[in-house]
């Protein structure tokens, strides 16, 4: 199993401003996408935890870094890695890269993302434990942050 989940997506005229640049907080809703289909890609979507344990994962925190900006039309990757998974929490980082059009192959960085996901239960929205088998799977995903 690939621990990089990649989801491709266009830039359309409704993610932009009037000069064909991506608004930034475009990217926050591009990297929740791509999250949902990274746990939808490992057969644990969201609607299960919800329907099976009454919890659901919410944001914590969020770090953004923007490098270069997304234009109208460009096609797009986001590439998602979990970095740490702890009792109710994890850590996922995320990076937008431009793709190139000929080869299909993700490029230059243009924006990168530190999220923090608590698991809440769904009445109460107090962290509750992440529910099993979302802990287990995730933690084989771990892919530690390279230093230096």
């Amino acid at each position: 199993m690939d621990k990089i989940h990649r989801y491709n997506l266009r830039v359309y005229f409704e993610d932009t401003d009037a000069g064909g640049v991506a608004y930034h907080a475009r990217y926050l809703a591009w990297a929740e996408r791509a999250r949902t289909e990274s746990l939808r890609a490992i057969g644990l979507p969201h609607q299960f935890m919800m329907e099976r344990h009454n919890a659901l994962l919410v944001v914590r925190r969020v770090e953004v870094e923007y490098w270069r900006p997304a234009r109208l039309d460009d096609l797009v990757v986001i590439e998602s890695v979990i970095r740490r998974v702890t009792g109710a929490q994890i850590l996922v980082s995320q990076t937008v890269r431009a793709v190139a059009e000929d080869s299909g192959a993700p490029g230059e960085r243009l924006a990168g993302l530190k999220i923090g996901l608590v698991c809440v239960g769904q009445e109460s929205l107090k962290p509750v434990p992440l529910p099993e088998p979302w802990r287990t799977v995730l933690r084989d995903l771990v892919v530690a942050e390279a230093t230096g």
